[in-house]
């Protein structure tokens, strides 16, 4: 069996305050997909398919994930990334004006600001090593 996704439609709807967007399903794990990517040194227990034990953990899973969508819908983002990518586009004739910054954390995923603070506070991020 795969890993669930850390949020639900439900769980987004609750965060946002407004029911889902009908792709709320792509958006979490795509959202989700980034959360992974910021916490590849994080330590936490999980079962036998990658799905964390520990309530809080999971929590603080589902609320990153859905403040990461949260941050995509407000920029008009698709998870995609490409919608903060320039700072003017047109389709035709084809023209990109001038790359806006992006700003990536350590992981080299762009998280959003609230996603961070509920990993940091659930000690999950910055992730640390631990020799063996």
């Amino acid at each position: 069996m795969a890993r669930l996704p850390y949020a639900t439609p439900e769980a987004l709807a609750a965060w946002l305050g407004t029911p889902a967007p009908p792709d709320a399903e792509r958006l979490i794990a795509r959202a989700g997909e980034d959360i992974d990517s910021a916490l590849l040194t994080a330590i936490y227990p999980v079962d036998d398919d990658g799905d964390p034990l520990d309530q809080t953990i999971a929590a603080a899973l589902s609320s990153a994930t859905c403040a990461q969508v949260e941050y995509w819908l407000a920029a008009g983002d698709d998870g995609t990334g490409a919608q903060g990518r320039w700072d003017s586009v047109s389709i035709g004739p084809v023209s990109l004006s001038g790359r806006a910054a992006s700003t990536s954390g350590a992981s080299g995923v762009e998280l959003a600001p609230r996603a961070a603070r509920v990993l940091r506070r659930a000690g999950l991020e910055p992730g640390r090593v631990i020799p063996w």
